[in-house]
């Protein structure tokens, strides 16, 4: 029975060393990612975009974010020790250690260069890495630490796959792409905020200024709502650009009608119980609302 025990542990440290590098790149958070940059090349190729370019772009997106997220490791190492949610991240457990969690992200980021301007075009990886300049310089290195507004600047570069996606079937960016840049853009904060007010001790122990911990948590509501408010307006912008159609139109509506019904209700409690399902609502929306570009283009 032993003799069987330490075989089977050895075959399994592979496996789990490879689980922690899988983590490293937060997979589910570029699920998401994902979605809007193939929304992106259907409304672009307004249609069913080529089929190896739509794999050879997902892959080389997967690459760039997961790229941004390995260094976002390395550099939030510190801060991840001191909040709940984080201290059983690879490198903060010490099972990767912080020197090849920064080579890992810095290598992917290089291949996802070279997937993307091989198999699309240059413009295409110049923009994935604009991504992930922004997030690692912008976001975590400067604004994540040290100013209020962290989210609502540092969320541009979670809007860069749309312009990734845009660039890699027309090998420009135009009108219709930034608007698909601002959806996410303008998404971004209520969607954060949300997680924040659950998360305020948290954040308010590793010293990250994030709105609720600044602000408090009725300022940040009423943010929630109001950024809530510009983003459903904006989601109409690729019907006035022509970019969408009928469809969209009212998936768009209806989708962010619910939305603004669950950031008022958030906005009225007194206390946070409408928090997560205004944030678990948040990534489904956006989810379907890129979506709704996708059936309409087809």
């Amino acid at each position: 029975m032993t003799t069987r025990a330490v075989p089977a542990a050895a075959a399994a440290r592979p496996l789990a060393v490879v689980g922690d590098y899988v983590r490293l790149t937060k997979p589910r958070i570029i699920s998401l990612l994902l979605v809007t940059t193939a929304g992106a090349m259907f409304v672009a190729a307004a249609g069913v975009p080529d089929g190896w370019l739509l794999v050879w772009t997902m892959i080389g997106g997967y690459l760039a974010a997961g790229g941004a997220n390995a260094i976002n490791h390395y550099v939030d190492r510190d801060i991840d020790g001191r909040m709940s949610r984080t201290t059983e991240r690879p490198v903060v457990a010490g099972r990767v250690p912080p020197a090849r969690a920064l080579a890992f992200g810095v290598a992917l980021g290089a291949l996802s260069a070279l997937v993307l301007g091989l198999a699309a075009n240059w413009l295409t990886a110049a923009l994935a890495l604009l991504g992930l300049v922004l997030y690692v310089g912008l976001y975590t290195l400067w604004l994540k630490r040290t100013s209020v507004h962290n989210i609502a600047i540092g969320g541009s570069a979670g809007a860069v796959p749309p312009l990734v996606g845009w660039a890699a079937v027309t090998g420009e960016v135009g009108l219709s792409a930034w608007l698909l840049f601002a959806i996410v853009f303008y998404w971004t904060p209520p969607h954060f905020w949300a997680l924040a007010l659950l998360l305020r001790r948290d954040y308010a122990a590793a010293g990250v200024p994030m709105l609720p911990v600044v602000a408090g948590d009725r300022e940040t509501k009423r943010q929630i709502l109001l950024w809530t408010v510009v983003m459903v307006a904006v989601t109409l912008l690729p019907v006035a650009s022509g970019a969408a159609g009928a469809f969209y139109l009212v998936a768009a509506l209806v989708l962010g009608g619910i939305f603004l019904v669950l950031a008022a209700l958030l906005a009225r409690a007194p206390e946070l119980e409408w928090a997560r399902a205004t944030f678990h609502y948040s990534l489904l929306y956006l989810a379907l609302v890129f979506v709704a570009l996708v059936i309409d283009a087809a």
